[in-house]
């Protein structure tokens, strides 16, 4: 009886763990980028009672006899599927269109940031001096544009990381499927590539770690970031970017109000079965009386 309140314990534990990350999901529903989570069980040791045994001369043989002996967390994944695409008609509201992550980072511009963060929400502004940055004020980390004599004149990304910076007075300001980032200059002539959004992509995206506001860390489950600009290049595929847009949350309301019941059912069941083993107990101390 104690082996049955132990192994409920565990469930009570579990399914507490289960709701909070609903409980999170359900939360995030309307927050840009966001990726929705998943809880995943184990079951924990079993003891073993009768080993099994194989045929013999007189005897058949006989399977293994055991108690379980609770459950534990498995995983907590986190589902990588891209959310609903809403219109802002922003110039400056960028979503993803397919695989890769935008590149942010805290530093002094125009030096490149040294910590490198991934993000998908693309709802970005223009600070005081022009730069590209996030709503949290973390730089947006692109490629510089090399331009091929012309005319007209015509832009490539580099190999070279850089900040995207757009002068003041500029107009017409643009963000094309490839990334590029182009703007009419003061006094009017040629459209101007102040840059590229560049993305990274990894080769186990659930293996990234979550921060706050948004963004995401690598890690050694993760790997390295794979860099590139929107679109195919000779490296790989990327997504492309769809300006005037933003990617919206993966979670599915649905889902996760299934979870929640799925949740609170299985704490209500292993709740009884204490309240049970409870009962059993007193019977065992009521038979001395």
């Amino acid at each position: 009886m104690m082996r049955s309140m132990f192994a409920a314990i565990s469930g009570l534990k579990q399914h507490q763990t289960m709701l909070d990350v609903t409980a999170n999901d359900i939360a995030n529903v309307n927050t840009l980028g966001f990726k929705a989570n998943r809880v995943t069980f184990k079951d924990s040791l079993s003891q073993l009672q009768r080993g099994g045994a194989g045929q013999t001369a007189g005897q058949g043989g006989q399977n293994p006899a055991q108690v379980g002996l609770g459950v534990a967390m498995s995983s907590i994944d986190s589902v990588m599927g891209g959310g609903a695409l809403q219109s802002t008609g922003n110039t400056l509201d960028v979503a993803i269109q397919g695989e890769g992550w935008f590149r942010v980072g805290q530093g002094s511009a125009p030096a490149v940031p040294g910590n490198i963060q991934y993000t998908r929400a693309g709802n970005f502004s223009r600070n005081d001096q022009g730069y590209l940055v996030t709503q949290d004020g973390y730089y947006v980390v692109g490629k510089a544009a090399t331009a091929a004599a012309g005319p007209p004149v015509t832009y490539s990304p580099s190999a070279a990381d850089g900040l995207i910076n757009i002068p003041t007075g500029a107009t017409n300001v643009a963000i094309a499927q490839d990334g590029s980032v182009s703007y009419v200059p003061i006094g009017g002539g040629a459209r101007v590539t102040a840059g590229y959004l560049s993305l990274a992509k990894f080769a186990n995206e659930p293996g990234l770690q979550r921060d706050s506001g948004n963004r995401w860390l690598a890690s050694p489950a993760s790997g390295g970031e794979v860099v590139g600009t929107p679109g195919t290049t000779a490296a790989g595929t990327w997504g492309v970017t769809t300006a005037g847009t933003i990617e919206m949350s993966n979670v599915d309301l649905a889902t996760e109000f299934t979870n929640m019941i799925t949740a609170q059912r299985g704490f209500q069941a292993n709740s009884r079965v204490i309240g049970t083993a409870d009962d059993m107990l007193q019977e065992l101390v009521n038979i001395k009386r």
